[in-house]
């Protein structure tokens, strides 16, 4: 099948199934929306790649990631201060994350019983931890998203998938005097840049190491004939692929899947 014929039977079998939800459910939005999402998944619309390409560039990407992590002893990390007296770490530039330690009380629901318990716990400066970001695009009239094969030093396997945008705001102010984070000024400036935003809500963090933590998760759509520059870690797929590869162990970091569980 030509790709061509791919979107046009796209489009029509969208719009068959998109009819036949209009006589059972009222609300106009789910029928646009939330009907196609699950049309999309139904089965590989991709336009660009097959799920086998898509999986040989993510085992690529994880081939050849030239980061290397070493653990090394706390006190000797470069940039980060152990208060003297608290034993609080925060970073020398007073932005990311602090560390101190919570006592637990009244915790009688708990596997540990009523006696509590004490931990270190990560606080972002400012409880607002970042952005996590889904560019979407239409090819032909059928939905691409913007997936990133982002290294980070606590990844299984170094890599993982992971939405357009992963950052701190910290980041996003470049704190660590880096480079700005790409693609970050479709999300801090949609309308600037011609993106429709179809989903922004903070989104939670696991509140068992990370103290009051939130993100805010979008997803914003650009227009078929806007053009972007993609490097080669990034790659568009069709949300049947981003599915198909949560099957796999350890691929898909748990932002996208909070960013698409809305749909």
């Amino acid at each position: 099948m030509t790709l061509q014929k791919k979107a046009l039977l796209y489009q029509k079998k969208l719009a068959s199934y998109q009819a036949f939800l209009g006589g059972l459910v009222e609300d106009a939005q789910a029928i646009n929306f939330r009907a196609e999402h699950q049309f999309e998944c139904l089965q590989d619309w991709s336009l660009l790649h097959s799920l086998e390409e898509v999986r040989e560039w993510f085992c690529a990407q994880r081939t050849n990631c030239p980061m290397q992590v070493t653990d090394i002893p706390l006190k000797e990390t470069k940039g980060w201060l152990i208060h003297p007296d608290t034993g609080n770490i925060t970073h020398e530039s007073g932005s990311f994350f602090s560390i101190h330690g919570v006592r637990i009380s009244q915790s009688a629901q708990r596997e540990v019983g009523s006696k509590g318990w004490d931990q270190p716990i990560l606080e972002q400066i400012g409880y607002d931890g970042g952005i996590l970001g889904l560019i979407r695009k239409r090819f032909d009239g059928i939905p691409h998203y913007l997936i990133e094969a982002k290294a980070e030093p606590g990844n299984y396997q170094m890599i993982q998938m992971s939405p357009t945008l992963q950052a701190t705001f910290s980041n996003l102010q470049r704190a660590h005097k880096g480079r700005k984070p790409r693609f970050a000024e479709y999300f801090e400036e949609p309308e600037q840049h011609q993106a429709s935003v179809l989903y922004d809500q903070w989104l939670s963090e696991d509140g068992g190491r990370l103290h009051n933590k939130r993100n805010k998760g979008m997803l914003v759509e650009i227009p078929e004939e806007h053009k972007i520059q993609v490097p080669d870690s990034f790659i568009w797929m069709s949300m049947f692929q981003i599915k198909a590869c949560l099957q796999e162990n350890a691929w898909v970091n748990p932002h996208i899947r909070g960013i698409i569980a809305h749909l």
